[in-house]
């Protein structure tokens, strides 16, 4: 069973919080140590991409695809509901500029999976999403054992998202995702390691990482849109086994404020 609260963590009145706040604290495979509605879902935002990714490198290992095939940059996407018609993401509003200013030429999917991490690009998720099917992400939340967590539609797919098609997680099938990935069987060993390694490069650190300290390694994703903040993390503490991290937190937390939460958290948590 999980244990009590960590103690620094009194120092949080999280019952303050206007909204929830998900826990899932423990080693690498579990059980956890700390839980606080682990169980609760939460839109996804963008930690649901650590599962595209996982089925990506999936895909390769079966030889369904190369991650070195090229796609063209496309924006325009089918809508899951059925005749809804295309949709497409706004190019100004995407975190990176090296996926929209491909547009009309040629990507490799492995570049566009690392893309989708490092700089959360939702326009490489979205053309991931159209040569995987949500299936194929589907499958790998069941495989890792998630109860609730579901990527159902392409990012600002807005008909479908209107008739209550959504992409959910909760802190507890986060954790099952990540310790998969950090013990080499979400997909093959080489493609954990791999996957690890792109998580290790992301550039977005206002949360998790920042409440670490400097140097710590940490392989993470996390996710934002107004009023919700996540992060999802493997942290390797120098003297301490690695641990699983996540944090998903819905509230009337504008985005710094979320970010500085699961900042504080992390460092709550982190090994004295």
């Amino acid at each position: 069973m999980p244990g009590p609260l960590p103690p620094a963590l009194h120092a949080i009145d999280l019952d303050s919080i206007d909204g929830t706040v998900s826990i899932w604290l423990g080693p690498v495979g579990g059980p956890p140590v700390f839980t606080r509605d682990a169980e609760v879902t939460h839109y996804a935002a963008s930690t649901m991409k650590v599962a595209v990714l996982v089925a990506l490198h999936r895909a390769a290992e079966r030889g369904d695809l190369a991650l070195d095939d090229e796609i063209v940059v496309d924006n325009e996407f089918v809508s899951v509901l059925p005749g809804a018609g295309p949709f497409s993401i706004d190019p100004t509003d995407d975190n990176d500029e090296q996926v929209t200013g491909r547009m009309g030429e040629t990507a490799t999917l492995g570049w566009l999976g690392e893309r989708m991490i490092v700089r959360s690009s939702n326009l490489a998720t979205n053309l991931l999403i159209g040569v995987l099917g949500t299936d194929a992400v589907n499958a790998v939340w069941r495989d890792v054992g998630a109860r609730h967590s579901r990527t159902d539609r392409g990012i600002e797919d807005v008909r479908a998202r209107e008739t209550g098609v959504t992409n959910l997680v909760t802190a507890a099938d986060l954790a099952a995702l990540l310790s998969a990935i950090a013990d080499g069987t979400a997909a093959s060993p080489a493609s954990c390691a791999a996957i690890l390694g792109i998580l290790e490069a992301q550039e977005y650190r206002e949360d998790i990482p920042a409440g670490l300290p400097p140097g710590t390694r940490v392989a993470c994703k996390n996710g934002w849109v107004p009023n919700i903040r996540h992060g999802a993390a493997v942290i390797y503490p120098v003297h301490s086994p690695a641990y699983i991290l996540v944090v998903c937190t819905t509230t009337t937390l504008e985005e710094s404020a979320g970010a500085d939460l699961v900042a504080r958290i992390a460092a709550a948590t982190f090994p004295e």
